[in-house]
Order: C-alpha cells, then structure tokens, then sequence
C-alpha cells in the first residue's frame, strides 16, 4: 500500500529556514506520475493548501500565504518530494503533512485536501517569536 513519510519537522526561530522531506513507498507506477502536495494544519484550525507540485508538468502552484518564502522540489529518482521553508513567520507553526491524489488532480481540485486520498503522518514546524 501506498505510504507517505515526512521528516524534517523541528523548532526554529522567527526568521528561520527548515527542509521538509516526504518519501513515497508502495507506488504502482512512477513516482513522476503523480502530483503531490503539502498542506499544514494549526491547532484549531482547518487544514490548508500550501504546495502542489502538478505530475508530467512539473508545475508548482503555492498558497499565497508562503509564496516567494517556499520552495517545493522533488526527486523523482528518490521518490520524494521536498518543501523548503524560508522567511519563517509564527503563523506557520502547524503540523504539515505531505499527500497524494490517488485518482490526479487538475485545476482547482489540486488545492483541496478532499482531493488526495494517501497522507503521511505529518510533522510538526514550530516557529517561536
């Protein structure tokens, strides 16, 4: 079955920099394939969207909250897929999770959580002031 790990998670200081990694096992096809994303959820709130990076495109789309601070690559190679944290505010502390749709996604559907079918476990970004 289809297993998503996230590691990376940790505690950093206002201003801060953290790399999140998400590795992929269990895929029938390559990983390449598949879009994948990154959502976030903060205590008492709702999960969001922050990053999808779209299959065969190779075309990434960010909510505007953490556009221009981060950066979501993957190795396909590697089957994983990374999100780069830059410019880190308090707002972002939440637990990220990486996931995947298990039927694609186009257009909008991308930026829903209802979209994706597989998620990782999460790790935890803690930002202190």
């Amino acid at each position: 079955q289809v297993q998503l790990v996230e590691s990376g998670g940790g505690l950093v200081q206002v201003g801060g920099s953290l790399t999140l990694s998400c590795a992929a096992s269990g895929l029938r096809t390559a990983f390449s394939l598949y879009t994948m994303a990154w959502f976030r959820q903060a205590p008492g709130k709702e999960r969001e969207f922050v990053a999808a990076n779209r299959r065969i495109t190779g075309a990434t789309n960010y909510a505007d909250s953490v556009k221009g601070r981060f950066t979501m690559t993957r190795d396909n190679a590697k089957n994983t897929v990374f999100l780069r944290m830059n410019s880190l505010k308090p707002e972002d502390t939440a637990v990220y999770y990486c996931a995947l749709p298990p039927s694609g996604c186009s257009g909008d559907e991308c930026f829903t959580s209802r979209t994706y079918g597989y998620w990782g476990t999460g790790t935890q970004v803690t930002v202190s002031s």
